[in-house]
């Protein structure tokens, strides 16, 4: 029986942290941490995320913002927008959810953060910070991930860690993270995805497996060593039709095989998810520090 990594709590033990800055800001008169979403349409998950983001902001102490456009917003209001945000002296930093709508070209909306306000970690020049282990927003949801490893006080050192998916928000800058010469870190990586072959041979020889794949329970008991510890990043709404919400949530890894052969694993919903967003508040902590 695989001990449960609990995201929940050590999240909330993050936010406590959290706190306790924003009430010496206050106590010295200073300005509270101002953290804003922008979001496009009416995703339901997006939604979902978005909310949270800004009850724990509430948790905490910050100031958020929600700017909430409708799905036919052009990317140039969009960019304009991002401009309004990167202008205001108010905001520290700002998070632009994803997915955007298909009319609107992604990457140009990121391109057009200010670095230091960008506290998803995700514009060219923080990732190329990240790359050469300079001072820097790191991705939040790999951000995440070292923390529930070195809160859980798990070795990572020497360790062989697979990394599925290749993501520029996940799984590559986990990998690097992981490789680092640091306590939580110091692993031997291997970056898997869709094209890799004998998946499963190299899945099972993993200490350490990260699994962001994006598919719904593509994980099975048979692609993972006894003893391994299992992060589960992906979170699915999968149809449940005897729930009230109408789904239940999924992971990428088939909870019920894998859990009996794993040392540790992630739930899902209360892994990674929750630690995404305290990394997010923490960067947002930063950012206002910084300016």
């Amino acid at each position: 029986m695989a001990q449960l990594i609990d995201g929940k709590k050590i999240s909330n033990e993050i936010l406590e942290e959290i706190t306790a800055e924003v009430q010496k800001i206050n106590a010295s008169g200073g300005k509270k941490p101002h953290l804003a979403a922008v979001l496009v349409g009416d995703d339901g998950a997006s939604l979902t995320y978005v909310n949270a983001k800004v009850r724990a902001c509430e948790k905490v102490g910050f100031d958020s913002t929600l700017i909430h456009l409708p799905e036919a917003t052009k990317e140039e209001e969009l960019l304009q927008k991002v401009q309004e945000l990167n202008d205001d002296p108010q905001i520290d930093g700002f998070i632009v959810q994803v997915p955007l709508p298909k009319h609107i070209d992604e990457q140009k909306v990121v391109d057009a953060i200010k670095p230091e306000k960008d506290v998803d970690g995700f514009h060219p020049s923080n990732l190329g910070k990240m790359m050469l282990d300079l001072p820097t927003m790191v991705p939040a949801t790999p951000k995440g991930i070292l923390l529930l490893l070195e809160k859980s006080n798990i070795d990572t050192v020497g360790k062989n860690c697979v990394v599925m998916g290749r993501s520029h928000t996940v799984g590559t800058p986990v990998s690097v993270l992981m490789s680092r010469n640091k306590n939580t870190g110091n692993s031997t990586v291997t970056v898997t995805h869709s094209r890799t072959k004998d998946l499963a041979g190299i899945t099972s020889q993993a200490d350490i497996l990260i699994v962001a794949i994006g598919r719904p329970e593509f994980v099975t008991g048979d692609m993972v060593k006894t003893g391994a510890v299992v992060i589960d990043v992906g979170i699915h709404r999968v149809p449940a039709p005897e729930k009230k919400s109408g789904f239940r949530l999924k992971g990428d890894v088939k909870f019920d095989e894998v859990e009996p052969k794993a040392s540790y694993i992630t739930p899902v919903p209360g892994g990674v998810g929750p630690m995404t967003i305290a990394s997010l508040l923490h960067n947002t902590l930063i950012a206002s520090q910084e300016q």
